[in-house]
């Protein structure tokens, strides 16, 4: 089981955004930094094709804990709602792909 904790007290903005999400899934260091390159690099976890530091094994989740969600949404409405929907539109490709999903979501 993958597991990885996404550290929302270290957002502030989008620009931290991207430097956590980099750092917590190990995107590669030519990452876009927005929303659109954050879905591609989720997308593929299962193909070991360098985007992630995760490789999911066959029917394996990432379980992304997210502490404090209330306070990250508080705080940050409009980047902790891309969060989610950027997941969901994720976990649609891979739904669409291999009719399951693969990214789970602990909010704390």
């Amino acid at each position: 089981m993958a597991q990885v904790t996404f550290d929302t007290a270290s957002v502030r903005d989008w620009q931290s955004f991207h430097d956590v999400s980099m750092r917590t899934f190990g995107f590669p260091n030519f990452y876009g930094r927005n929303m659109n390159a954050w879905i591609d690099c989720l997308t593929y976890l299962d193909e070991g094709d360098g985007m992630s530091s995760f490789i999911l094994g066959p029917d394996e989740l990432l379980h992304i804990h997210v502490p404090d969600f209330a306070i990250f949404a508080a705080r940050l409405p409009d980047v902790s709602s891309a969060f989610l929907d950027c997941v969901a539109f994720a976990n649609q490709r891979y739904v669409e792909r291999e009719g399951t999903s693969r990214l789970s979501l602990v909010l704390q």
